[in-house]
């Protein structure tokens, strides 16, 4: 795929889009983003550049504040949420910076640029009790599947346990080899953001759904060309990301409880690990953050949860 041409609109002139290919080879070896971020930012440098043209810069060093400025207001007038518009300028930062240091361009007009602040909402967590219900459903699920359809059963069990009970990404999880798990000491390795590997451990729930998979899920749906991968589709590739999506959403459903995400049960794990006397740190080195205050939001979600059983139960709430 043209990376400065994914929208099917006019190709950037050779200058701009060999910029924009060079700045992709950048985030590919430099920057660690995942291959999400990587297109959302390519994306978005095509189309600030696309503008650029439009107003008469076929330069990148025609480029200034002012037009960056107007491309954001463009951006802000179509409606757009205030986390793109701030994704979006972030993309100008990241492209115009690396631009500089490259020597495309004498200065970086970025610099002064101020993106919407972005509201920071809390995660959606599950309590400890629908959790629960969510997964011991998944685990009845499976034990009650006939032959035909427990293979997938199994593996809508196993992946819910460890995106709970080892607070996982679904990219992470996806990503997982069957020699990344053991199953002795329960711990998984996991390749995070930014190619960061971190070792997780997981419980005794989790660890039968992992012996459950590979020894009557996983040898049913495997094939010649499956490779290392622990979660397998139906064809024998490596199960996606979309596909544990739907099984999460389907194993709420049959719980009974909020439809949540995959995320949804990190989030909660986070929470729940606080909860249970887990220190700050601990919880940032499993959910692999880099940032402290990354993991503080759930602090937050605590005390939001501490708020509401004092409004209900204190008589002078």
């Amino acid at each position: 795929m043209d990376l400065t041409d994914l929208s099917g609109l006019p190709r950037l002139p050779e200058p701009l889009s060999d910029a924009v290919s060079r700045f992709a080879s950048y985030l590919d070896a430099q920057r660690g983003h995942s291959a999400h971020t990587r297109r959302a930012y390519v994306a978005d440098v095509t189309d600030l550049l696309r503008y650029a043209m439009r107003h008469g810069s076929t330069r990148l060093d025609a480029i200034d504040l002012t037009l960056l400025r107007g491309w954001l207001a463009s951006q802000s007038d179509r409606g757009l949420a205030r986390s793109t518009l701030a994704r979006r300028g972030a993309s100008a930062r990241a492209f115009l910076r690396w631009a500089h240091r490259s020597g495309l361009v004498p200065v970086d007009p970025s610099a002064r640029l101020a993106s919407p602040k972005v509201p920071r909402t809390l995660p959606t967590v599950l309590d400890v009790e629908a959790a629960s219900r969510l997964l011991d459903g998944a685990r009845a699920a499976a034990d009650e599947a006939d032959d035909a359809s427990r293979p997938a059963a199994l593996r809508s069990w196993v992946a819910a346990e460890l995106l709970y009970g080892a607070g996982i990404r679904v990219g992470e999880l996806v990503s997982v080899d069957v020699g990344h798990v053991d199953s002795r000491d329960r711990l998984v390795r996991v390749l995070g953001k930014g190619g960061k590997e971190r070792v997780v451990p997981f419980g005794i729930p989790a660890a039968r759904s992992v012996e459950a998979w590979l020894t009557h899920g996983r040898p049913a749906l495997a094939t010649a060309a499956t490779g290392d991968a622990l979660l397998v589709g139906e064809r024998g590739g490596r199960w996606g990301q979309r596909q544990v999506r739907e099984a999460v959403h389907r194993l709420a459903a049959q719980a009974g409880v909020d439809d949540v995400a995959p995320h949804a049960l990190r989030h909660s794990a986070a929470t729940h690990l606080l909860q249970g006397g887990s220190d700050l740190r601990a919880v940032q080195e499993v959910l692999g953050h880099a940032n402290l205050a990354t993991t503080q939001r759930y602090t937050h979600v605590d005390a939001e949860r501490l708020r509401s059983v004092y409004a209900q139960a204190f008589p002078r709430a």
